[in-house]
């Protein structure tokens, strides 16, 4: 039920954001002014910074990632988009071994040595992988996750609570279950390895990581608290995808500026 759920909300999203990303990707007539040639010369800087890849969460489909990779872009980020193989549901090492590839891929392709990351909900346990156990800790240069199950989630153990045994059966599940084996592995020492900047953005509206402390990291990542600035601020675990106070934060880490939530942003 709870997976049904899940992968319900995922296409309703989706179905919703296809005109906004249009939209956004349709050029707009402006006059040059002081204003409009500083966000040039912005863009220009970020167009030679790192190249972002977005990293995607359980059942999520690229195009479902489109908004948050949209406005990157119209921020001169250089982005592309990674969906986990099976939509997320297998083992999250082989996964990792995956984006692996594709981080090399990314960085032959841009001839960038390093590339950021901003992964959603399962997206950022599958980076951790590859930062902590595959060499990625040379290669990543800034991470920013959304809605991550770092710690685990009860979410993932009520499904046993239930009836559905053991996840029912989906090995991404157990592994995202509090006390899972994967787990003890990745958050086993150092959870913030390399020199890379490591921030993490959690929400209290979250319904499926549970409790919303375990979506923060420890040993020097800046864990931001959407509501701990913007009290008013409703955003779910979905939404943070496509939320405007939540870009602002991935925005302010992909560019190394003080991290300052504006609460207003759309």
């Amino acid at each position: 039920m709870l997976l049904r759920t899940i992968l319900a909300a995922t296409t309703a999203v989706a179905a919703l954001l296809v005109p906004a990303t249009a939209a956004a990707a349709a050029p707009e007539r402006t006059t040059t002014t002081a204003a409009t040639a500083a966000t040039s010369t912005t863009a220009a800087a970020n167009a030679n910074s790192n190249p972002v890849i977005v990293v995607g969460g359980l059942i999520g489909v690229s195009i479902a990632y489109e908004p948050i990779a949209a406005r990157l872009r119209a921020d001169g980020f250089r982005v592309s988009i990674f969906q986990i193989p099976g939509l997320g549901f297998g083992d999250i090492r082989e996964s990792a071994r995956a984006f692996k590839t594709y981080v090399d891929q990314v960085r032959a392709s841009t001839g960038a040595a390093k590339v950021d990351l901003v992964a959603h909900s399962e997206g950022g346990l599958v980076s951790r992988w590859y930062v902590k156990f595959l060499g990625g800790a040379d290669a990543v240069g800034r991470y920013v996750s959304l809605g991550s199950p770092q710690q685990g989630t009860y979410a993932a153990n009520i499904l046993k609570f239930i009836g559905l045994g053991s996840c029912a059966g989906i090995v991404a599940c157990q592994q995202m279950s509090i006390g899972s084996d994967l787990l003890a592995a990745l958050n086993g020492g150092d959870d913030t390895p390399g020199a890379i900047r490591w921030a993490t953005v959690r929400t209290w509206q979250d319904e499926l990581v549970l409790p919303i402390g375990n979506a923060a990291l420890s040993d020097g990542a800046n864990n931001v608290l959407i509501q701990s600035r913007c009290p008013l601020r409703l955003v779910g675990h979905l939404s943070l995808i496509f939320d405007g106070t939540t870009y602002t934060v991935v925005r302010q880490v992909l560019t190394d500026a003080p991290v300052r939530p504006n609460c207003f942003a759309l």
